[in-house]
């Protein structure tokens, strides 16, 4: 089986925040930088596959602090874990002043995203190899966030046979 070192899927993106990207409390809108993860981690994953990818799931964001309309924001992100067809991307978001030089972890994710051949049929991916420690550490401990992603997708699948699909409006 191929593998791929996770340095291979190493993406970053650097932002300046703008007054329309931010919110009533002048800090980033979360949606805006949620848009930023997602799209910086389907890079990171298709580096790795070199194939198209979908997103499977958006398990967290984890929003650590504000990010202001005086810093930067860098994501950086790369695969940590693959399964038979999916792989799991890490997104760190920092922050940076722009005045002070000061960073700061701002937010976390961590994403699915399953490889898709040319019939859009889910196809096998390289494993992949981490070097550095923290590599090694999402590394190790991405077999715990597999299984409670797939025990919140089998809930999420049973809880919407419950849900009614029509409008109160219909």
């Amino acid at each position: 089986m191929e593998q791929r070192f996770v340095k291979e899927s190493r993406t970053y993106k650097t932002s300046r925040i703008f007054p329309t990207d931010v919110n009533n409390h002048n800090t980033l809108f979360g949606g805006k930088l949620m848009a930023y993860i997602d799209d910086i981690a389907s890079i990171s994953a298709s580096k790795h596959c070199r194939r198209s990818v979908v997103t499977a799931s958006t398990d967290s964001v984890d929003f650590l602090s504000p990010i202001r309309p005086t810093d930067s924001v860098c994501l950086e992100s790369f695969v940590t874990w693959t399964g038979k067809s999916s792989m799991e991307v890490f997104v760190k978001v920092i922050t940076e002043d722009l005045k002070s030089g000061e960073r700061t972890i701002a937010a976390t994710s961590f994403l699915t995203f399953v490889a898709m051949d040319e019939n859009k049929r889910p196809i096998q991916v390289p494993k992949v190899i981490p070097e550095t420690e923290e590599e090694r550490r999402l590394n190790q401990t991405a077999t715990r966030r597999a299984e409670m992603r797939k025990a919140r997708r089998e809930e999420s699948k049973e809880f919407s046979d419950h849900l009614i699909t029509r409008f109160p409006w219909e």
